[in-house]
């Protein structure tokens, strides 16, 4: 039974009862055990990745797995062992598929824990964080600046509680939110505090609906998953065709018995499939995170890795990127003859009376006690949109007084004396606030108007010490970065100078509202002060428009719609919840260093995916090719499925692993699919042709009983050398192990031709001298046409 305090209210909106005014108690260990029996528990899953069943039925149900197991089937009843081993190959790459992607998983979620946002819940009167999954209903949650709102409830507590409802409603301006207020999950606060009762836990909270299966509502773009999903489109469609044709064919030719048709069609139709393309791009994917995770990164979504690589502009905050949180007071100028002990007392009694400060208040703190007989009777708390706070209190001498902290050139008017000195110190890479009393009650919209300059707090911010590698860093990698920051421009440009940072410094406030234009200011300017969340916000639309692909950094409230809007957002460990929450990659610790680590990370996947995707690619198109021809001339296909198993292995399935895993420092370009298929298909047609066309002379060169064997392993030597001439071009710039895994695939065929068991498992035999020459003539002159065409394409097909 829910127990309801003396004196409380029922909101008709609500099915929980508002405690009566006043601090709530929040419910006893009782009542949450009750609740927990009921199952009132907000118990929707916080998942950063697949469930192991999930997993395991991706990997194994897919259509090409299906396509090859029928086959693989066939194969088992009516031909030998060694045709059937493609079918095992196939189990072999599906088990590492679910393998890796469970190892990522598991590393996943333990980095989500680390991450995970803990909401302080009263209970039994005493305030303690607790997982967000053990809130229930009717608890009474804290929250204040930076929280995100976790469950839908109603306000119990409000002291100038400001709720950003963006994620949710669209509508930008914070939502003022008092006491019987809804608030909705999935929003968050941006200044005051409060707390608030649940009204509404796991799967019903409005979030929670909007979205079950994650804690976003936008998802990161893949280009390289889409395109290779265009890419097997596309085989299916070239591949049902020719397989029926070829299927016909065979039945109708077969000249060497049934079984043998069968087994040599299903070796038509098997290296169509590029069956190890998509477990290389999981796989890639899935290291990729476990490499970062090793740095405490948390990747919330894994295309985000290959998003950070192709970024050409990265927006940053300045605080709690290039800066670190914690300020010093290095100063205090006393404007107007004012008495510095008063202005002491004055910050003190202004630090006390905010109970979440933010990194300017905090150092104020530390620097100025509070006078114990001051008390404060209303509170103005700092909003990112103000750029000031402020404060009435009651002096304990009679006197009472109302103050206001915050930036000088918006509480100051245009050409007053003050501004002169904030700009010098500015100039200096320090950071000004002016305290200032005002004549005006504090919930005046015009409060600061008629105010009177009282001090300069002049403060001091640590520069984070890698910050200038990093910045270095992305100007080597050709990648623009633009600081944009709420603080003053003159300082942060300041700040921006010391890290090497060099280029135009604009104040925001000047900046055209139109979207082009604000374009235009963009790309001309580096350091960008005095910008509002919603600019912030504007700006990486802005630069969205011009083409470019964005990144934004950020670990503060003012940042949460910029990070969501922007194709990346990054966000410090240390951040508020809400940015947290948005962003795809969370840093967790707090390390900006670690950023050229993911970008290095996305680049290696992106690049490698690219060139194994044409290994692949290649194989589809010739062995459609080959499929086709032998179509048309009506005979039998040259090869039985175990010679394709020995060079799918040899020529892609080894070499293709090495490669995707390798680093690659080269930056991502768009249009992966177009990139691929304009290697992939001349690449595919100069192979099928000239295999085939070694077919058809070893046809004409052999005679007898064993004439098709003999014809098979002279196609198979050319079609080998070709294949091997692919991956000397794709394994290029050579590095000593580059070198190595090529010449070892090499090797390990020579081995197959020498070696008498090879050769009968395998059934490869070179019969005679003039014909296997006349292959190697063949499969020369195709090598040099490849790279007549690729470097053709090179210059004619841009990418």
């Amino acid at each position: 039974m829910t127990h309801i305090d003396a004196g409380a209210e029922l909101d008709p909106v609500h099915p929980v009862p508002l405690p009566a005014p006043g601090r709530a108690k929040g419910l006893s260990a009782a009542e949450v055990a009750e609740r927990v029996a009921r199952g009132e528990v907000n118990d929707v899953p916080v998942r950063s990745s697949r469930s192991l069943g999930e997993i395991v039925r991706a990997n194994v149900f897919t259509r090409f797995n299906a396509i090859i197991g029928v086959l693989w089937l066939i194969m088992l009843t009516v031909a030998p062992f060694q045709d059937s081993l493609f079918g095992y190959v196939i189990i072999a790459n599906t088990g590492i598929g679910i393998i890796q992607e469970w190892r990522a998983k598991k590393t996943l979620d333990s980095l989500a824990v680390i991450g995970e946002a803990k909401p302080t819940v009263r209970r039994d009167g005493v305030a303690a964080e607790v997982s967000t999954s053990r809130i229930v209903l009717g608890d009474v949650i804290e929250i204040g600046p930076g929280d995100k709102i976790v469950v839908d409830g109603a306000c119990v507590e409000a002291d100038g509680l400001e709720i950003d409802e963006s994620l949710l409603t669209g509508e930008a301006d914070p939502v003022i939110k008092r006491r019987g207020d809804k608030v909705m999950s999935g929003s968050f606060v941006v200044a005051g505090g409060g707390a608030f009762t649940a009204t509404k836990v796991g799967r019903e909270a409005y979030a929670a609906q909007l979205a079950e299966e994650a804690s976003r509502f936008t998802l990161v773009h893949s280009e390289l998953r889409s395109g290779i999903s265009t890419i097997l489109k596309y085989v299916t469609w070239m591949m049902i065709p020719t397989a029926i044709g070829l299927v016909i064919s065979q039945l109708v030719v077969k000249q060497h018995g049934f079984k043998d048709s069968v087994a040599r069609t299903v070796g038509g139709i098997v290296p169509m499939v590029p069956e190890g393309l998509v477990l290389l791009t999981s796989v890639a994917f899935a290291i990729g995170v476990i490499r970062l995770g090793r740095k405490q990164c948390l990747v919330q979504e894994l295309p985000a890795i290959e998003g950070l690589a192709r970024i050409d502009t990265v927006c940053l905050d300045k605080t709690g990127t290039l800066t670190e949180g914690g300020m010093d007071v290095t100063e205090l100028r006393s404007l107007g003859g004012a008495d510095e002990s008063y202005v002491r007392k004055v910050l003190g009694a202004l630090g006390e009376s905010d109970p979440r400060p933010n990194p300017s208040l905090q150092a104020i703190i530390a620097a100025y006690p509070d006078s114990e007989d001051w008390r404060c009777v209303e509170s103005l708390p700092f909003s990112s949109a103000r750029k000031y706070s402020g404060a009435s209190f009651s002096e304990g001498n009679g006197e009472s007084g109302t103050w206001l902290l915050g930036a000088p050139d918006v509480l100051l008017p245009a050409g007053d004396p003050a501004l002169a000195e904030t700009d010098r110190l500015n100039e200096e890479g320090l950071r000004v606030l002016l305290l200032s009393r005002a004549t005006r009650d504090l919930d005046d919209p015009e409060v600061k108007k008629g105010a009177r300059p009282t001090a300069l707090v002049v403060l001091e911010q640590r520069l984070r010490p890698d910050a200038a590698d990093i910045l270095r860093y992305f100007a080597e990698q050709d990648v623009r970065a633009k600081v944009i920051s709420g603080d003053n421009a003159v300082s942060v440009g300041a700040v921006a100078g010391k890290l090497g940072l060099s280029g135009e410094v604009v104040d925001a406030r000047r900046l055209p509202d139109e979207r082009e234009e604000m374009a235009k200011s963009l790309d001309k300017g580096t350091v960008f002060g005095r910008v509002t969340p919603q600019q912030k916000r504007d700006m990486v639309g802005a630069l969205q428009s011009r083409g470019h692909t964005v990144a934004m950094t950020g670990d503060g409230v003012n940042d949460v719609l910029a990070l969501k809007d922007a194709d990346i957002g990054v966000s410090m460990g240390s951040g508020s919840e809400a940015t947290r929450a948005v962003a795809q990659i969370v840093l967790l610790n707090n390390s900006f260093s670690t950023l050229p680590s993911v970008v290095a990370e996305g680049r290696r996947v992106i690049g490698n995916i690219t060139r194994v995707a044409t290994l692949f690619l290649v194989k589809t198109v010739y062995s459609v090719l080959l499929a086709v021809l032998v179509v048309c001339w009506r005979v039998e296909y040259p090869f039985l499925p175990r010679h394709l198993t020995l060079l799918s292995t040899l020529t892609i399935g080894i070499p293709a692993f090495f490669l995707a895993l390798a680093p690659n420092t080269e930056r991502a370009r768009p249009h992966f699919v177009r990139r691929v298929m304009r290697y992939s298909i001349p690449g595919g047609v100069v192979a099928g042709v000239a295999t085939f066309v070694t077919y058809l002379v070893a046809r004409h060169h052999y005679t007898g009983p064993d004439q098709l064997n003999a014809e098979t392993s002279a196609a198979t030597l050319t079609l080998f050398l070709i294949s091997m001439w692919v991956l000397a071009i794709i394994a290029r710039p050579y590095t000593w192990w580059r070198i190595v895994l090529v010449a070892s695939m090499g090797l390990a065929f020579l081995v197959v031709l020498v070696v008498p068991a090879l050769q009968h498992f395998f059934a490869l035999k070179l019969v005679g001298a003039q014909m296997p020459w006349i292959a190697v003539g063949i499969a020369a002159v195709a090598a040099a046409a490849l790279e007549f065409l690729w470097r053709w394409v090179d210059r004619r097909i841009p990418a």
